[in-house]
């Protein structure tokens, strides 16, 4: 079997065009697809171009609690050179603070909630993944 890439990450929500206007003013984001019919679907890109998340609203599927679920079984992670500024910037923008951890390793996690309950985790390493 050939090596696969993955090609996007999709989330069943309440208001994808909300959800992805938010990232992409908060975020740095951008739309890379939308469809204004249901199921409403947005794929936004990362600042860098290597990750898409799909954003839809499909009611084949009950759309999950996001908020009720901890975050360590789902969350989006972010780089970021500024954990503090980004923090701020996004708890200015509606979103929440759930737990803010410095590792002995020299990473930073934030965790964060959006406006619509979905976990947000912000990463400085002090070696980036890839």
């Amino acid at each position: 079997m050939p090596a696969l890439t993955i090609e996007h990450v999709a989330f069943n929500v309440v208001d994808p065009a909300a959800i992805a206007a938010w990232y992409v003013q908060h975020l740095g984001m951008r739309v890379v697809r939308q469809s204004a019919v249901a199921p409403y679907i947005h794929f936004v890109a990362d600042a860098d171009g290597r990750t898409v998340i799909e954003l839809y609203s499909n009611p084949i599927d009950a759309i999950p609690d996001y908020a009720s679920m901890h975050p360590l079984r789902l969350h989006v992670a972010f780089a970021t050179a500024d954990p503090d500024g980004s923090r701020d910037a996004l708890v200015a923008a509606g979103a929440s603070v759930i737990d803010d951890l410095n590792r002995d390793d020299g990473t930073r996690l934030i965790m964060l909630r959006d406006p619509w309950g979905l976990a947000i985790q912000l990463c400085k390493r002090p070696q980036p993944l890839l």
